[in-house]
């Protein structure tokens, strides 16, 4: 076993993240850490403004995720579509992250307990 680990997994779609962690260094289990809702972008009269708008909705939500996982060693993302890969390489690009180890998986929505499982069983 690894000490010092800090290992969280992320369920995630465009618009919902789910953390999982352990609440402190010394606890053994995976534990729901948080619900993250994304703003939904709305419609704009202007491409490059929505886009320049979806961009920051986009930073924002991965922001917000990201203070669920401080020091994070290893990071699972798990969700559907190309939220994980978006995510991958705004934690590549951001310093604190950039030496995070991260995998990915693609899987549908599960309840906290069952994601619970599916994170613990990745680490």
């Amino acid at each position: 076993i690894m000490t010092n680990q800090k290992q969280f997994g992320v369920w995630m779609d465009t618009h919902h993240a789910t953390v999982i962690g352990k609440e402190n260094a010394d606890a053994e289990n995976f534990t729901l850490l948080a619900h993250v809702k994304g703003e939904e972008t709305t419609s704009n009269s202007s491409e490059k403004a929505e886009n320049n708008h979806a961009k920051m909705v986009e930073s924002k939500f991965f922001k917000e995720i990201l203070t669920h996982m401080q020091n994070a060693t290893n990071i699972h993302l798990t969700g559907t579509g190309v939220s994980q890969e978006k995510f991958m390489h705004y934690l590549a690009d951001t310093p604190q992250f950039k030496n995070t180890k991260t995998e990915e998986s693609t899987s549908n929505k599960m309840s906290d307990e069952k994601l619970i499982e599916f994170i613990a069983g990745k680490f």
